[in-house]
């Protein structure tokens, strides 16, 4: 039997984690066309509403139920407006590690809510499912999302060269179009001891990077996350 994560929601002190619905497409597809998301991640462009309904109906139900990882939407508990993702993805059930990754939306940038619905689900993985590691990938030029991961007490192990790609406009056009250009990828980690302090950010403003720590995953390229802040090849 193929080991999966519960179909869950967890909430913070502004903040609600839960699986994606059909009502959050508009507003994923306003999220996923913001020019950081499509710099940062291996996102479509443009990111139509039938890329966004096959990610909720297929894409982020099947990372769950495979065992690859989970695929949580963040909104705020008291508007309901969709503020950004959470994923856990290449998971590893015989030594209970996985990677997380995040990306905020636009509007929702500077209020700490990428740190705090990490910090959330990094709790949960440790409390309550008996996990032992997080990773986080980040691109090098990705100060932003870096700053999250120095903010949450994540411990840097390292520089993968090479590893990731991201965009940018040809010759700096704003109008130009998009080119990919290769990265190297910082490697992060949290373990059970490194929380240990931490209680205090759960509901702390700062900085939220457009996204960082992943890469498009591979059965549903609709969709990249942000914790890498590039794509893995």
């Amino acid at each position: 039997m193929t080991a999966t994560f519960p179909d869950i929601s967890l909430s913070t002190e502004r903040l609600l984690l839960r699986p994606y619905d059909e009502d959050d497409i508009p507003e994923l597809v306003e999220m996923m066309n913001d020019d950081l998301v499509t710099a940062w991640t291996g996102s479509p462009r443009p990111y139509t509403e039938a890329t966004a309904r096959s990610f909720v109906s297929t894409g982020a139900p099947g990372e769950r139920t495979s065992g690859r990882g989970l695929v949580l939407g963040v909104s705020e508990l008291l508007t309901q407006r969709l503020v950004g993702t959470v994923q856990l993805q290449n998971t590893d059930w015989r030594i209970r590690g996985t990677e997380i990754g995040y990306l905020t939306a636009s509007w929702a940038r500077g209020e700490g809510y990428a740190g705090e619905s990490v910090l959330a689900v990094v709790r949960w993985l440790f409390r309550n499912q008996g996990f032992e590691r997080v990773e986080l990938r980040t691109a090098a030029d990705n100060s932003a999302s870096q700053q999250v991961a120095q903010k949450i007490g994540c411990i840097s192990e390292g520089v993968l060269r090479g590893a990731g790609l991201v965009r940018s406009r040809a010759g700096d056009d704003p109008a130009g179009r998009w080119v990919e250009t290769r990265t190297d990828l910082l490697v992060w980690s949290l373990l059970p001891e490194d929380l240990d302090g931490l209680d205090d950010l759960d509901g702390a403003s700062g900085t939220d990077g457009a996204g960082e720590g992943y890469d498009a995953y591979a059965p549903y390229p609709d969709y990249a996350d942000y914790s890498a802040a590039a794509r893995r090849r």
